[in-house]
């Protein structure tokens, strides 16, 4: 079983990726054509309140007792991959 601190290591690490690969997906939305901009900043603001929440997650996770990490990782792991899949979706759009 993975450790607490290495999970949460892990998961800081990739969610400080992913902020800045929103960075780069905002600079490329604001070269953007005007009749697609708009959609692409409603995504990046999708992409910011998802890392948001993870944070807040993860936030939960470290004030947790120890009997409490099992269940938190579980949902965490579910909110993981759907992040994920919601940013891979947006780094295929921006292509």
């Amino acid at each position: 079983m993975e450790k607490r601190e290495e999970y949460q290591g892990k998961m800081e690490a990739q969610l400080g990726e992913w902020g800045k690969e929103i960075d780069k997906l905002k600079a490329k939305a604001d070269q953007a054509a005007d009749d697609t901009r708009k959609g692409y900043h409603d995504e990046i603001e999708d992409l910011r309140a998802k890392q948001a929440a993870m944070q807040a997650k993860l936030q939960e996770l470290k004030t947790s007792n120890e009997g409490a990490w099992g269940d938190l990782k579980e949902g965490l792991d579910k909110s993981w991959n759907e992040i994920k899949d919601a940013f891979n979706k947006a780094a295929d759009r921006f292509k």
